[in-house]
């Protein structure tokens, strides 16, 4: 999100300064997180917890065997691999991208521990 200030004298809208950015990282975040509430379809959330929407898929013991297997073979899936796992485990093809992405971000904070 780039927040825009009022029009310029041509009458186009300016980006937000971005060294005003670099000084007050913090309170550009804010600004950004108020807009985010703000803005249609966002709706405050007192609780702060899960947006609305599909529900976190909890994943068998057989999933994420052959998931698992299928990450130690190759970390980066091709559509094909990709096709074929989301058949044999009855999941969407961007549940399977979204775990291997998952995956790989785990992999990436276990090897950077280990050093």
């Amino acid at each position: 999100h780039v927040r825009l200030l009022p029009a310029s004298p041509l009458g186009r809208a300016r980006p937000f300064p971005p060294d005003t950015r670099i000084l007050y990282p913090a309170a550009a975040r804010r600004d950004r997180e108020a807009a985010d509430r703000s803005s249609p379809g966002h709706e405050a959330d007192a609780g702060g917890g899960p947006v609305p929407g599909r529900p976190r898929t909890k994943f068998s013991a057989a999933q994420l065997q052959e998931l698992e297997r299928s990450f130690r073979e190759q970390r980066y899936i091709g559509t094909s691999e990709k096709r074929r796992l989301a058949a044999v485990l009855n999941l969407s093809q961007s549940q399977i991208k979204t775990w291997f992405q998952n995956r790989r971000m785990k992999f990436k904070r276990q090897t950077q521990d280990a050093r």
